[in-house]
C-alpha cells in the first residue's frame, strides 16, 4: 500500500509539463533574460551590498503541519503576490535569506522561508518517525509545506542541501515550480554516483562527509557542533568576514533535537551506507530516470566557493529550459544569499518575471 504523506510525480506528468514549458519558449522567440541572457554563462560583477543590515532577521515565525512535519517558517511580504521559496543548507538556517526577502517582498513577491526538518522549531509530529535525511523525503516536505499553504507553483531558490531539494522539486514535480534558483547547480545525484570514488583532492574536500560516516564522528558533530559548523563557514566562504553574532543567530537552530541525526544519516545515505525509507524508494527511481530539468533555471556560484562545487560545463547540459548561467564576484563563498543577497535576489525577480 502506498503511503498517503508521499505525493506522486506521476500526478503531475513531467513529460507533458516540459513538452508544454517548451513550447512556451518556442512561441515566446524572445530571450529570457535581459541584455546578453542567450549566453550560458555571464558573469556578474556585484560584491556583497552596502546596504545590507548586519544580523537582519525575520520580524516572527508561523508554524503550520505539513506531512510528516510541523513547520517553523517565515512568511513576508504580500499574502496575494506570486510565491516564492527560500531553502537553506547545512550548516546554515533561514537568516541566510534576511536580506534577501526584502527586496523580492519590496517587488512585491511573497517569500517564505521555512527551517528543514532537523534545524529550528521545525519537528517531527511523530515521535516514531525515522530521522532521515534522504534528499527525496526533504523534498517531500517542501511539497507537502506548499500543499498546506495552498500554494500551486512557486519559484524556488536555494544553495548547498536547499538548492539540491530544489532542483529535486524542479525534476519530478515540475508543475509545482514556476521557475529556480540553484546555487552551484544541478546538484542531484544518486547512492549509485556517492558510492564512486573521486580523485584525492576532491575527496579532501568532503572530509566531513566520511567523519560522519563512523560513530566517532557522530559524536564529535553532537558535542562540538557549533565549532564544527563554525569551521565549515570559515572552509566554505573563506573571504567572508562574518561576526560571532551573525554566527550564532543560526547556530541556535542546530539546537534542534533531531539536527545531529538529520546531518548524519544524510551524509551516509549519499555513501551508500545507510538505508533510506521504503515511501521514498519511486521518487529516487523516477528522480533517476528523469535527464533534465525543463523549468526556467539561472544557477549561480561565488568566485571564492570553498566547498565542493561542479564546474558550470558539468551541468549545464541538465537543463532543457529557458536557463542562465551566472558567476558572482568579489570573494563570494558558498553561502551565496547571505554574502551576496543582491546578486541572489534578482536571480530570483529575473526567474520570476520572465
Amino acid at each position: 500500500m502506498s503511503d498517503p504523506s508521499i505525493e506522486r510525480p506521476e500526478k503531475f506528468d513531467p513529460n507533458r509539463r516540459c513538452f508544454l514549458e517548451r513550447a512556451a519558449i518556442a512561441l515566446a522567440g524572445a530571450p529570457f533574460y535581459p541584455a546578453a541572457a542567450s549566453a550560458q554563462t555571464s558573469a556578474t560583477e556585484l560584491a556583497p551590498s552596502s546596504t545590507c543590515v548586519r544580523n537582519a532577521s525575520f520580524a516572527s515565525l508561523k508554524q503550520i503541519n505539513a506531512g510528516l512535519l510541523n513547520v517553523a517558517y517565515a512568511d513576508v511580504g504580500p499574502a496575494n503576490g506570486p510565491a516564492v521559496i527560500l531553502l537553506h543548507g547545512w550548516p546554515y538556517d533561514i537568516h541566510s535569506f534576511s536580506n534577501v526577502a526584502p527586496r523580492l517582498s519590496d517587488k512585491g513577491l511573497r517569500v517564505i522561508v521555512p527551517y528543514l526538518r532537523g534545524y529550528g522549531s521545525t519537528r517531527f509530529m511523530s515521535v516514531d518517525a525515522m530521522r532521515n535525511g534522504q534528499p527525496t523525503a526533504l523534498a517531500q516536505d517542501v511539497v507537502a509545506f506548499m500543499d498546506a499553504l495552498r500554494i500551486d507553483r512557486a519559484v524556488l531558490a536555494g544553495f548547498d542541501w536547499g538548492a539540491r531539494t530544489a532542483d529535486i522539486i524542479a525534476a519530478l514535480w515540475p508543475a509545482r515550480t514556476t521557475g529556480l534558483v540553484s546555487v552551484s547547480g544541478y546538484l542531484v545525484a544518486s547512492q549509485e554516483v556517492g558510492r564512486q570514488p573521486l580523485p584525492p583532492e576532491a575527496e579532501l574536500q568532503w572530509w566531513y562527509q566520511f567523519y560522519f560516516a563512523t560513530e566517532r564522528g557522530r559524536l564529535g558533530y553532537q558535542n562540538n557542533r557549533r565549532a564544527f559548523a563554525k569551521l565549515i563557514w570559515r572552509q566554505a566562504s573563506p573571504k567572508w568576514d562574518f561576526d560571532d553574532a551573525t554566527f550564532e543567530r543560526t547556530a541556535a537552530a542546530f539546537d534542534n533535537p533531531d539536527h545531529v541525526a538529520i546531518v548524519v544519516h544524510n551524509y551516509r545515505w549519499r555513501l551508500g551506507l545507510a538505508e533510506g525509507e521504503p515511501q521514498y524508494a519511486e521518487l529516487d527511481r523516477l528522480l533517476a530516470a528523469t535527464a533534465t530539468i525543463c523549468v526556467p533555471t539561472i544557477t549561480m556560484e561565488g568566485d571564492a566557493n570553498g566547498a565542493p562545487h561542479p564546474p558550470p560545463s558539468a551541468f549545464s547540459g541538465k537543463f532543457s529550459g529557458k536557463y542562465q548561467h551566472r558567476i558572482v564576484s568579489g570573494g563570494i563563498g558558498h553561502n551565496l544569499p547571505q554574502e551576496a543577497p543582491a546578486a541572489f535576489a534578482q536571480a530570483v525577480i529575473d526567474v520570476a518575471t520572465s
